[in-house]
């Protein structure tokens, strides 16, 4: 176990009151040090309160929880932790070089260290110009890049990122993408918390996704997207007496492409079916530009996935930030 960068053993949370409302059912994970790992799921899903239960910002109801090998409870356990919440307030009258040696202090960091690490951190996030302007000042975009240096300040294990592309322009969402990618690089375990599921699908090595209070998917992006048996092919356009005789196996799509090539998706039982299907064409004198696994997006699964509408009022009874 110690060799994880989290571990949870049966974690769950139940909030108490009149209607007792279980945001987190019974987890068991596994994180190994310098994956990028990606948590998904609809609002009220329990994301918010895995996290908290990982920062030990909440009590679990049952089960247990580590990062690399300590409890969540011992305090040193989180002086590797860096955090980047979602919605974070800084004092609008501090200067983004002044809230960065703040929170470097309650981390930590050594002084001789604070002025050098603050000043690459906001040039790495693009607010090199900006160290001295007050935070008040800043726009969310220029916010939300503050609160991924202060996250990175104590020079972390791991990263528990929270939406962190939240406001930030495409140019920015590269970046950060690029700046995440570093930090795996360099060995940093990445615990990425984020609606948009086309950079997840960008920079996580594995996704889970919950659903009221419940993991219902966890791979690989590429195992979690793979649509088994099927493979998509582009060839130039198909004779009709072709089209005949792989009818059943060929949906050629409709749509005309400026190049002139077919697009189409074959589903087969097995690669030596998928081949038998490829020689027919080419005896039939089809070219074929290429051959590969067809996918579904990850917002597809995403969407398939957690599809089930809840009951009307249900996430009433649900704490806002479960």
């Amino acid at each position: 176990m110690s060799d994880l960068a989290i571990h949870t053993a049966g974690l769950g949370k139940t909030y108490g009151g009149r209607r007792p409302v279980e945001a987190l059912k019974p987890l068991d994970l596994e994180i190994a040090p310098g994956e990028t790992f990606g948590l998904l799921g609809p609002n009220g899903a329990g994301k918010t309160t895995l996290v908290k239960l990982l920062l030990g910002l909440a009590r679990p109801s049952m089960g247990e929880a580590s990062l690399f090998g300590r409890p969540v409870s011992d305090p040193d356990a989180r002086r590797v932790a860096g955090y980047l919440p979602e919605g974070h307030r800084f004092p609008p009258f501090l200067s983004a070089r002044d809230t960065l040696d703040l929170f470097a202090r309650m981390s930590g960091v050594d002084a001789a260290d604070r002025a050098t690490r603050s000043a690459d951190l906001l040039d790495r996030v693009r607010l090199g110009g900006a160290e001295d302007r007050p935070v008040g000042t800043f726009s969310k975009g220029m916010l939300q890049r503050l609160g991924l240096a202060q996250a990175l300040m104590n020079r972390p294990r791991i990263v528990f990122l929270d939406e962190p592309t939240d406001g930030v322009d495409p140019v920015g969402r590269r970046e950060i993408r690029t700046l995440i990618e570093g930090l795996r690089a360099d060995g940093v375990t990445v615990f990425l918390n984020s609606h948009l599921l086309s950079e997840v699908e960008l920079v996580c090595t594995r996704v889970a996704i919950l659903k009221d209070g419940e993991r219902i998917r966890m791979g690989t992006v590429d195992e979690l997207t793979r649509r088994d048996r099927a493979w998509r092919l582009v060839t130039s356009p198909l004779p009709s007496a072709t089209r005949d005789a792989l009818d059943g196996v060929l949906a050629v799509e409709g749509a005309t492409h400026p190049d002139g090539l077919v697009r189409s998706t074959a589903t087969l039982p097995d690669r030596t079916a998928l081949n038998a299907a490829l020689d027919r064409l080419r005896a039939d004198g089809v070219e074929v530009e290429a051959v590969e696994p067809a996918r579904q997006s990850l917002e597809d699964l995403f969407v398939e996935a957690v599809s089930d509408t809840p009951p009307l009022g249900a996430e009433a009874d649900r704490p806002a930030d479960a």
